[in-house]
């Protein structure tokens, strides 16, 4: 029996790990380490591992009621901060690259699972999509899309694995290629660069920098957060399931996400300066480490099969965006931010922007937001063809 059952004492035990694991993060011993491996590895493994060793249960009704009521909160509340007024003025060189990456991950996600689908299990489909979701703008979507669909817990291990070890690699390359931009900026025929017109859009204005969290926006962010999440739930329940993908959930993180972008153009947004998005990442972490806590160690055996994948599906991104990126004659700086924005999101894309270009992170920033709208629609949309390749 674990030593842990009683489902209070669980979420105490999950939400003191995810402390642990930030306090860590916090000190200057521990930095390195984080830099080297993100956090998300460590609120996904750790219950896993505590599991594995009869700390915790496979199985509690925590892990339910979690899953179903803190990921369409985690959703809203991450989507007030969606400027959209502000993204709409990047440019057409920069939506046209954003969205070229947002097709190459789609494209490649589809082809890496036709050449490898021989080897692979029957339910790669369902990882696969939710890795989209994180490919295209974060590991928000991925929760999301992945929790829709129904991937199995070890399973979404795994692509956590692969999400990880591809994505940062990949990541490290673009980075690399910061010192070629300029002979790339010829190759592509760049003869204009849109980067001080994007920056004159992105200068956060007074009004927009942090305040300090009072006990009434507190409460009112829950409100939003919960109350929205659990009416979206039920109005999820009355619609009807589009095949194996848009489920009756799958219905819920759809309304949520649409809620939360609605309210990003409301007065209600201001809610982000006392910090709604570390609320509903919050939600989000501790719904990973439930499903962390659901997996079997063992499973992380299937990973070397798809992180060859992985490489695969990342190439296909990088053919279709630089083709892309070529074609409209973008400069590197956007390409490679693009990049960034869809695989990594809104963590790493300002990192990637401002290597390219010194001050230009908030760029990558609204790309990165961008992204994590992006990711929740295209992450379906990847989840039902590569359903339907999977047919074959």
């Amino acid at each position: 029996m674990p030593l842990i059952q009683d489902p209070t004492a669980i979420l105490v035990y999950l939400i003191s790990l995810m402390g642990l694991i930030y306090y860590v993060k916090e000190q200057r011993w521990g930095a390195r380490l984080f830099k080297t491996i993100p956090p998300v590895i460590f609120v996904y493994f750790l219950p896993m591992i505590s599991t594995t060793l009869g700390i915790t249960p496979e199985q509690s009704i925590l892990y339910g009621w979690i899953k179903t009521y803190l990921l369409p909160a985690a959703l809203v509340l991450l989507l007030l901060s969606a400027d959209v007024k502000a993204i709409s003025k990047l440019g057409f060189k920069a939506l046209g690259t954003m969205l070229a990456g947002t097709l190459g991950v789609v494209l490649g996600g589809v082809v890496s699972l036709s050449i490898f689908a021989h080897w692979l299990p029957a339910d790669a489909w369902q990882g696969m999509g939710a890795l989209s979701g994180s490919w295209i703008g974060g590991s928000a979507n991925m929760v999301a899309v992945g929790t829709s669909i129904g991937v199995r817990d070890e399973l979404f291990g795994v692509m956590i694995i692969v999400d990880t070890v591809i994505g940062y690699g990949w990541m490290g390359i673009v980075i690399f290629l910061s010192a070629f931009q300029t002979r790339l900026d010829n190759w592509n025929g760049v003869t204009d660069s849109p980067v001080a017109a994007l920056n004159a859009h992105i200068n956060n204005p007074e009004n927009d920098k942090p305040v300090p969290l009072n006990y009434s926006s507190l409460i009112f962010m829950i409100v939003i957060g919960l109350g929205l999440g659990f009416i979206s739930l039920k109005v999820g329940e009355f619609l009807p399931d589009l095949g194996k993908v848009v489920t009756s959930f799958g219905w819920t993180v759809i309304i949520v996400s649409l809620v939360g972008l609605g309210l990003s153009f409301t007065p209600v947004s201001k809610l982000e300066q006392h910090g709604a998005s570390h609320l509903g990442n919050f939600f989000l972490y501790l719904l990973l480490a439930t499903i962390g806590a659901k997996a079997d160690l063992r499973a992380i055996t299937e990973a070397p099969l798809f992180l060859g994948v992985g490489i695969v599906w990342i190439a296909i991104h990088a053919l279709v965006l630089f083709s892309v990126g070529r074609l409209l004659k973008a400069p590197m700086f956007l390409i490679a931010t693009s990049s960034q924005a869809n695989i990594g999101g809104v963590v790493t894309a300002p990192i990637v922007a401002s290597v390219y270009q010194k001050g230009m992170a908030p760029v990558g920033l609204l790309m990165g937001v961008l992204g994590n709208i992006l990711g929740l629609y295209f992450g379906f949309l990847t989840a039902q063809l590569m359903e339907w390749v999977s047919r074959i």
